[in-house]
């Protein structure tokens, strides 16, 4: 339950009035699960349908009357949200009750759907037809598009649940936990991307993909759905094709690297708008993150994200940084050494604070070139390049790659792989890079703690190092790399031949062996010691 100055403001006798007043426009029922309160045997709670964080006034016409029980196991703060939420799992409760697998079905048969069969007729390249059993008789013409490769026909249609089934033959599957976060995503009035596709078989228009953009719809009191719908397809291509986009042709989901693009294209259009909310000129930059946060009150959690992402792809995207160039932003490539995942695993999870939101102006001592995210993104670029030119930069060979360079080694078939190129892939390894990453930070806290530097532990980049600090981390880089254990190809089928978690990898650092007591390194890592050049 939200806190509320309303509701604070009350006597004992005016809360009871109002809890009086909601129960009886609820029809005495709880706004979440919609059962019946009895005032004098079940605890209840006042509580806000729109949150204050989302745009919601704490208003007597904002509060709602729910089951203390309910309030507490809600699964969103949205009152309405919550609602649909519970809805939905009192549908899959009733399913699993029958021993069946929830999906789209029960929820079309919950909500009025899979009644009548499709009355329709081809004309040529038209596809009409009515919807005449809700009693709407009109006559619709659409046009049927034929698929160069295929030959398919489909036709783009809007479709009431009446008429709507599920297709148990192509897409047997059930629904699972993603319908809550599609729900909140419709909820905001977001767009579907992509529309369901169904097929008309035995007079029946029956969903066979995107169900799950079905469903949400649906709970969200959708009364129709736009579909691509088959007219006449051949149903074991359907059927394989389908298979196929779920396994070998599963489409990968929006990469790292282009979710953290679009945040900074998101954070730009916001600092937009700030300027223009306060008539400040487009070059006028007197406003800190913190004001551009408190200002979009309904999205304070989306704005820090696309503050810190901003961050995260001005550094990464930078034509200065020199580990671009060694870098995958699509996934995995067989040919690079570090995939964008790792590299904010890693670095960038370790020197940029996802919490920091600044209170300084966004142009603070920008001429100075003080500026805390110029300085942190310009200094993070700089690490960025001494890795680069210690570790990559004429030492790894792109047509060599890293697929299967240990197995390769193991078999006697690594004698093209030069030591070089072996030590740069196995310190660019997740796992590797975690580890002597953080060796980074203790070594430039140590720095400041021993120069007696006031510093933010929390955001180290975002004050200027010095010159000596900068070979400090260079001299560590390279002393790092020259460690026997890179280039030791008797470790390829133990050591090396799999990804170990970050814990093993901490040990070996650590201790110089693994949990087992197996001898990795000499002696454990002094990073004191690997400052010196």
């Amino acid at each position: 339950m939200s806190h509320s100055k309303y509701l604070d403001n009350l006597t004992a006798d005016e809360k009871n009035a109002l809890r009086a007043k909601l129960w009886g426009i609820q029809n005495h029922k709880c706004f979440i699960c919609e059962k019946e309160i009895d005032l004098d045997l079940n605890s209840v709670n006042i509580d806000h349908i729109k949150p204050l964080a989302n745009g919601g006034k704490d208003e007597e016409q904002n509060f709602a009357l729910t089951h203390e029980s309910c309030n507490k196991k809600k699964q969103d703060a949205d009152l309405f949200v919550a609602k649909k939420l519970c809805q939905l799992e009192e549908i899959i409760n009733n399913a699993n009750s029958n021993k069946e697998i929830p999906s789209l079905k029960h929820v079309l048969l919950a909500r009025g759907g899979s009644k009548y069969d499709f009355r329709y007729k081809v004309e040529g390249n038209t596809l009409v037809y009515s919807f005449d059993d809700i009693e709407d008789p009109t006559a619709r013409r659409t046009e049927i598009f034929e698929d160069e490769l295929s030959g398919e026909k489909t036709a783009f249609i809007r479709v009431p649940l009446q008429y709507l089934y599920h297709d148990e033959l192509i897409n047997p599957r059930g629904i699972n936990s993603s319908i809550s976060l599609l729900i909140k995503e419709f909820y905001k009035t977001n767009p579907q991307l992509h529309l369901s596709l169904a097929r008309i078989d035995q007079k029946k228009i029956k969903i066979f993909d995107g169900q799950h953009k079905a469903v949400a719809q649906i709970m969200l009191d959708a009364k129709s759905i736009v579909v691509r719908l088959f007219i006449d397809p051949n149903v074991e291509r359907l059927t394989e094709t389908n298979t196929n986009a779920g396994s070998k042709l599963k489409q990968i989901a929006f990469d790292k690297a282009i979710v953290r693009q679009l945040h900074d294209a998101l954070y730009a259009e916001r600092l937009k708008r700030y300027q223009i909310d306060h008539s400040l000129t487009e070059d006028d930059y007197s406003f800190s993150e913190k004001n551009v946060v408190d200002h979009f009150k309904g999205s304070v959690k989306s704005i820090k994200t696309y503050v810190v992402n901003s961050q995260k792809n001005a550094i990464t995207r930078s034509p200065d940084n020199k580990l671009q160039g060694y870098m995958s932003f699509e996934g995995r490539d067989a040919s690079l050494p570090l995939s964008y995942s790792t590299f904010e695993k890693t670095l960038l999870a370790e020197f940029i604070n996802s919490k920091t939101i600044l209170t300084k102006p966004i142009n603070y001592k920008m001429e100075e070139g003080l500026n805390p995210r110029i300085l942190e993104q310009k200094q993070i670029i700089n690490l960025c390049n001494i890795i680069a030119e210690e570790i990559l930069v004429g030492k790894f060979d792109n047509n060599i790659g890293v697929y299967k360079i240990e197995s390769r080694i193991t078999a006697g078939n690594g004698d093209d792989i030069p030591d070089d190129h072996l030590i740069a892939s196995r310190l660019l390894r997740e796992e590797v890079m975690k580890i002597w990453i953080e060796c980074i930070r203790r070594i430039i806290v140590a720095h400041f703690s021993f120069a007696g530097t006031e510093y933010d532990s929390e955001n180290l980049f975002q004050q200027k190092f010095p010159d000596q600090l900068w070979n400090n981390i260079r001299n560590f880089v390279n002393n790092l790399k020259m460690l026997p254990v890179w280039k030791d190809r008797t470790m390829s089928d133990t050591i090396f031949a799999s990804k170990r978690n970050y814990d093993y990898w901490k040990t070996i650092f650590n201790t110089g062996k693994t949990n087992d007591g197996v001898s990795v390194l000499a002696k454990p890592v002094n990073t004191m010691e690997m400052i010196k050049k």
